[in-house]
């Protein structure tokens, strides 16, 4: 799960598109007519169909690093946010005018923090009262205290698994006294965070050898754990008992859509509101699935797999982190670009705050960001 820092170079920068308009140098051409990102011209490819070209009067949306003129195109920009209907069509996407305005959308964000974990960070979750965040790395979950400026040393080190194994899922219930960690091991931990220093009150233990994704059910009386050995295990947390165990992909009751991919799944969120799933692919692309209907949106904005991904809680918009070292909020669903953050290395994990005012993220650089986010 290491991840060597990238060769990008070693600074932060919150930027709405309005800064990138023709700042980064265009990609290689398409067809020789089009210039178009290296992703867009393998899905033009993929789908035989071109051009893909958005006539999209708000030229602050599109895609960095794209041409900023097109032959014949009267000035308009190549499209990164298409809808491909059922049977494969695939349509750029005419952003409403109310896209980046209205309640609850972000302008911008701003990194406010920097917490030096000292591993690769695979796991991140920030706290109901947005206090505290928990950065899981090797063998270990510290604990850190964002309320006030300055710089930053971990106030508490939760020792959950042997020093070699990563972290890979963190969860934290909305009360905030009990945190569940998982990952390079059999067994859950769960942590009773009330007390003046955090113990361990139970442990679940499974027969994968490891835990890679955590989810918790809105009643909180649930957890699930998603294993190495292809199974996911559901939990009673009150009684720290195993309810069922079911393989995925095959059981678990009534089958709502399908959507088949080309490319695995690294990533995937489901929308509070209830009517989206947003899935990030090993191919750099997001698609953004209804969850009764065969449609869906598909998003070019990063460049390598996209690692990780969380909605915010009002459901208006998401965020998803990358190989490419990149933080991309998108409007729901159609991924109109709200913002991108560029960090020195891969972003593995990310979290959004329970009000929509902070996200943080873990890095290859072995430390965590706090951003806040500016409505």
């Amino acid at each position: 799960m290491s991840v060597p820092p990238g060769s990008y170079p070693a600074h932060f920068g919150v930027v709405s598109h309005a800064g990138l308009n023709g700042e980064l140098a265009s990609p290689g051409g398409f067809g020789g007519a089009l210039t178009l990102s290296p992703q867009i011209s393998a899905a033009a490819s993929a789908y035989s169909r071109s051009p893909m070209v958005a006539y999209d009067s708000r030229s602050h949306l599109r895609a960095p690093g794209l041409s900023s003129s097109l032959p014949g195109s009267s000035g308009g920009k190549p499209a990164y946010s298409f809808h491909v209907s059922a049977d494969g069509q695939m349509q750029p996407v005419p952003f409403p005018p109310d896209a980046l305005l209205g309640p609850g959308i972000p302008r911008h964000a701003r990194q406010i923090h920097t917490l030096n974990h000292g591993e690769v960070v695979c796991a991140v979750t920030i706290s109901t009262s947005t206090r505290h965040v928990y950065t899981g790395g090797k063998g270990c979950v510290k604990v850190w205290d964002i309320s006030q400026p300055g710089s930053k040393s971990p106030m508490a080190q939760l020792d959950c698994l042997n020093r070699d194994n990563y972290i890979r899922s963190c969860k934290i219930l909305p009360d905030g006294r009990t945190l569940i960690v998982g990952g390079e091991a059999s067994t859950l931990s769960i942590w009773d965070l009330a007390t003046p220093t955090p113990r361990i009150k139970a442990e679940l233990t499974s027969s994968a050898p490891a835990c890679y994704a955590l989810a918790i059910s809105p009643d909180n009386k649930v957890c699930f754990s998603c294993c190495s050995d292809g199974n996911i295990v559901v939990w009673d947390l009150h009684n720290q008992t195993l309810v069922r165990q079911f393989q995925g992909h095959t059981d678990g009751g009534r089958q709502l859509q399908q959507h088949d991919f080309t490319s695995q799944i690294f990533s995937l969120g489901y929308c509070p509101t209830g009517e989206w799933l947003a899935v990030g692919m090993e191919s750099s692309n997001v698609e953004v699935l209804h969850v009764s209907k065969p449609d869906k949106y598909q998003l070019h904005l990063h460049e390598s797999c996209v690692l990780s991904l969380k909605f915010a809680y009002c459901g208006k918009w998401f965020v998803s982190t990358g190989k490419d070292n990149l933080l991309n909020a998108w409007r729901t669903p159609y991924g109109a670009s709200i913002f991108q953050s560029k960090e020195s290395s891969s972003v593995l994990s990310c979290d959004v705050s329970p009000d929509d005012k902070y996200i943080v993220t873990g890095s290859g650089d072995k430390k965590a960001t706090v951003y806040e986010v500016v409505y």
